[in-house]
């Protein structure tokens, strides 16, 4: 059900002129930590793996936990410590943030004997977790033919296109499996090693249960088992003595608690209660970074650009957002740096794909003709509206939710102002996050939504599913057959040179095309106990990996 979100001063909503005076002094203090020069210290190195100790973090109650039935990020980031991915990406400190290297998981290795065939050899020895029905018996090549047998034919998977290149999963022997394709897909690899809808299952579990959306159903081949579930208090999960990476994990047990408020996790970091950082991605907001460094200046920093672009999405296939004079008018109606320095304080303009994929994401003066439509500039913004029918402007309706935090709240707010600025009239609407991700998040909603608009780690995930024609990621509506055909053409490219520079255009002509008007990629600032060690962060749902991988070493810095 939408709320109506009040926008006055009086109301609770910050001024444009306040926001903006707020950020820019905060913006003139913030220090950051240099990504090159010295070694830092979160790169150094970390000693011997020690055992022992609980990990108490900032996590999430998952809407239940059934990852072919949702997906919702509370969902899958709790998923990760219990299940296991075919493939997955490498974790480690050594390991930049927004790199995303595939590595062999519960399959040892693959090859790709042609465009339309990827087999996939399992560990032998990796065993289940021991609890019924499954009772520690060993993982084989039926369980990964059942689980994406699942996901390509339970109707209610919402991810389930992100497989559609796949024609069918075959058994070879016990412990190998052959993928096989209806048309080539280069980012298979990147797309099985992608955590959210990934994880492996066994089809006793399933038989038992129903469907997977019971706490007693999270039985996977993980590095922790799930011990306890206290709804919307935390999930507690003990160390899995059979995990099948060596050694790991090396903490006995984590804590994830569900930490909604923003400066109860903010003091529980400052007193050592919790162990790493207590905003999402176990970061600390911008907004408190400053007095943080202050008085915790023993504290482990580490700056990212997100991989998640933030803008504006709209329904592409109605008036007036079906012209394309409107869609670039509401782009440079918006100051992207003054939303930047008013409530993220830093980041940078992005195009389609997040700027945290440095490898893939082109900065916004490169965007060729597309690139004048991230300058700000409302008059010509209001000839352009003038031009398209609407000299007066217009006004709609921009959906946005209170669930990933305040920050994003107060950059709707901005982007309602910027809006008004050039005669479009907002009807802001705040919804609760639950109801956001089952209708809004899925296209079902009026006018435009402001909010994260996709986490991929790789450019197809990103692009693909947003503008291809009726898939259920295209919350634009967007139907463009020259698009379609650039984005079919980078699927079967394997040299990855040729690729990039089909990614690049894709990425130059939606920038001229305004289809999403894409606004920033936020500074993250991640943050740890200098006893947690050997961990580095990244952006994706997979922390039970990186979890299982570090250890406590509290000597001096002893929680109080």
């Amino acid at each position: 059900m939408h709320t109506p979100l009040a926008s006055s001063h009086a109301a609770g909503g910050l001024s444009r002129r306040a926001l903006l005076q707020m950020g820019l002094a905060a913006g003139l203090t913030v220090s950051v930590v240099p990504l090159s020069g010295p070694t830092p210290l979160w790169a150094a190195d970390a000693g011997q793996p020690k055992r022992g100790g609980i990990l108490r973090v900032r996590g999430y109650d998952p809407v239940h936990f059934d990852h072919h039935l949702t997906n919702n990020a509370k969902t899958n980031t709790t998923l990760s410590f219990v299940h296991s991915t075919l493939l997955r990406f490498q974790v480690g400190p050594e390991i930049p943030p927004g790199t995303y290297t595939v590595e062999p998981h519960l399959a040892e290795s693959w090859e790709e004997p042609d465009d339309l065939t990827y087999v996939f050899h399992l560990r032998r020895g990796i065993t289940w977790h021991n609890k019924p029905p499954l009772n520690g018996r060993e993982l084989v090549a039926d369980d990964v033919k059942f689980t994406f047998d699942r996901f390509l034919h339970a109707k209610a998977n919402v991810l389930r296109d992100t497989l559609e290149s796949v024609d069918r999963v075959e058994v070879v022997d016990r412990y190998t499996v052959k993928f096989i394709l209806k048309e080539p897909f280069v980012w298979l690899p990147h797309r099985l090693a992608n955590p959210e809808g990934m994880w492996i299952i066994a089809p006793e579990v399933v038989e038992k249960f129903g469907d997977l959306k019971t706490p007693e159903s999270a039985i996977g081949t993980g590095p922790f088992l799930l011990e306890r579930y206290e709804p919307n208090v935390k999930t507690v999960f003990k160390r899995n003595p059979a995990y099948f990476r060596a050694g790991q994990p090396y903490v006995d047990g984590v804590e994830w608690l569900v930490l909604e408020d923003e400066s109860t996790g903010l003091a529980m970091y400052r007193t050592g209660q919790i162990d790493c950082g207590p905003w999402h991605w176990w970061a600390v907001r911008q907004a408190d970074l400053e007095s943080l460094k202050k008085t915790h200046p023993h504290l482990m920093y580490r700056d990212f650009l997100s991989i998640v672009p933030s803008g504006l999405t709209m329904r592409t296939d109605q008036p007036p957002f079906n012209d394309v004079r409107v869609r670039r008018a509401i782009s440079q109606a918006l100051d992207r740096q003054a939303i930047i320095e008013a409530v993220y304080l830093r980041g940078e303009a992005t195009p389609a794909i997040g700027r945290g994929l440095a490898e893939w994401s082109l900065p916004v003066d490169q965007l060729g003709a597309g690139a004048k439509y991230y300058q700000y500039d409302p008059k010509e913004a209001k000839r352009l509206l003038a031009e398209a029918g609407y000299p007066k402007g217009f006004k709609t309706q921009l959906t946005t939710t209170a669930g990933l935090g305040r920050d994003l709240v107060d950059a709707a707010q901005l982007v309602q102002r910027f809006l008004k600025d050039v005669g479009i009239e907002i009807d802001l609407r705040l919804q609760e996050y639950g109801a956001y991700m089952a209708t809004t998040a899925q296209g079902k909603y009026e006018g435009m939504i402001y909010g994260p608009i996709n986490l991929a780690t790789d450019p197809d995930g990103t692009l693909y599913g947003r503008f291809i024609p009726d898939h259920p990621m295209n919350r634009g509506y967007v139907n463009d057959p020259k698009l379609t055909a650039m984005l079919k053409e980078q699927r079967r490219t394997r040299d990855l040179e040729e690729r990039r520079q089909i990614i690049f255009a894709i990425q130059r002509y939606v920038a001229e095309q305004q289809y999403y008007v894409y606004t920033n990629s936020i500074t993250t600032t991640a943050s740890w106990q200098p006893y947690v060690k050997n961990y580095g962060p990244n952006h994706t749902f997979d922390y039970g990996s990186r979890v299982a991988a570090l250890w406590l070493e509290r000597g001096e810095h002893r929680r109080p």
